[in-house]
């Protein structure tokens, strides 16, 4: 299943990606579940991103390593796969598209995943769905120059 969302900011790339670290991370997670930020490498190919989520009843890990970044004069992007996944996921790969447009930068948080079966990606589709609808607003204040 896929994912795609886009959120145009008034900042510009440079700006947007000088900002996107640890404390941007940290603010960009939902209320449920709680997130641990166990090890944050960067945004850079082979950084490794470690959470811990807290689902009340039990907790689980999540690793993810930056397998590709880019940077050009209009574009930036870093894509994350996930080589430890909670047990509902079977794999992971998130892109995080930084591009310069007319008035500002869009970023597009892009995301393919799998659980394993049709039918359990749908219904986990609205649950990430609306986990990533959250950073819209979050994005918008963190890059309001």
């Amino acid at each position: 299943m896929r994912i795609k969302i886009a959120t145009e900011v008034q900042a510009e790339l440079d700006q947007v990606k000088s900002r996107f670290n640890e404390d941007l991370f940290l603010s960009l997670n939902p209320p449920f579940p709680p997130v641990k930020l166990v090890q944050f490498g960067g945004c850079k190919t082979g950084d490794v991103v470690e959470l811990e989520l807290n689902f009340i009843l039990f907790k689980q890990k999540w690793i993810s390593k930056i397998v590709e970044d880019y940077e050009s004069k209009y574009q930036w992007y870093f894509i994350d796969m996930g080589t430890k996944l909670p047990f509902f996921l079977k794999s992971w790969k998130h892109v995080h598209d930084v591009r310069k447009v007319t008035e500002g930068t869009m970023i597009v948080d892009d995301i393919t995943f799998s659980t394993g079966t049709l039918l359990t990606d749908m219904l986990m589709f609205p649950l990430l769905y609306f986990q990533f609808l959250y950073r819209k607003p979050v994005y918008k204040k963190w890059f309001k120059e």
